[in-house]
């Protein structure tokens, strides 16, 4: 995928609808399944949040030259072994899916995690069983710290890969 050919845009109130098409059984199979209403519309708000209380940032990945909504990627403050950390998630529609879209996007955003320097990594947890977005973490620069147990959705347990990016050296 041809980094040129995506482009990463702020969330807004708009993107709501993106919200609602990445909120399905199969895009959500690896992280607890599709959540509530109730649940997206207090993500969605996090996620308009993010920026405003400088806690982190979520884009919407947008494919040229159509100008397409493909799916989202960003990174948010969490406690991780004691230290504030940035956190990765992202999300490709399936027509976009294997096409190395969310390589390509999960780059730009460790780039521009990068720039705000707050905190000195970035780690992003998928499932070990979910070989699509352990590639992406390869793909992406991260490198693999090791197994470990994630909580998430909270109150729900999985074990995940521990992937990590040292953002001073991330070429932001």
């Amino acid at each position: 995928m041809d980094p040129a050919l995506l482009r990463l845009e702020p969330w807004t109130d708009a993107d709501l609808g993106l919200l609602r098409r990445i909120n399905t059984p199969r895009m959500r199979a690896h992280v607890g399944g599709p959540e509530s209403e109730e649940q997206m519309l207090a993500r969605h708000r996090r996620y308009l949040d993010f920026v405003p209380s400088g806690t982190g940032c979520m884009y919407r990945v947008v494919l040229e030259p159509e100008g397409v909504d493909v799916g989202s990627v960003g990174y948010a403050e969490r406690s991780w072994q004691g230290a504030t950390v940035y956190e990765m998630g992202w999300n490709v529609l399936p027509p976009h899916q294997g096409r190395g879209i969310a390589a390509v996007a999960a780059r730009a955003a460790v780039d521009a995690a990068a720039r705000t320097a707050r905190h000195p990594f970035l780690h992003a947890f998928p499932s070990v069983g979910h070989p699509a977005s352990n590639a992406v973490c390869r793909r992406a620069g991260f490198t693999l710290v090791g197994e470990t147990d994630f909580e998430f959705p909270p109150g729900r347990w999985m074990r995940s890969n521990d992937w990590r990016v040292e953002l001073a050296t991330a070429g932001g």
